[in-house]
């Protein structure tokens, strides 16, 4: 994990095209803004570990058998 000390208004440029900026900074919550194409999906850590929690569910054990016969 890189580690970085950053004040309010300053960035960090992430892949050329992904810029992240300290917009606010109140006691121990940090306010970020993040510029990035379209494309990229922006998740919250705890939205996005449910939705691989949803989609293993979906996928299920019968789900997965059907999948593997076709390759």
């Amino acid at each position: 994990m890189l580690a970085l000390t950053r004040k309010k208004d300053e960035s960090l440029i992430i892949n050329n095209n992904i810029e992240v900026t300290v917009l606010e900074v109140r006691g121990d919550q940090v306010k970020l803004g993040i510029s990035a194409p379209k494309e990229v999906p922006i998740y919250r850590k705890e939205v996005f570990l449910q939705i691989q929690e949803e989609n293993k569910a979906a996928l299920g054990a019968e789900n997965l058998e059907a999948l593997k016969k076709l390759f």
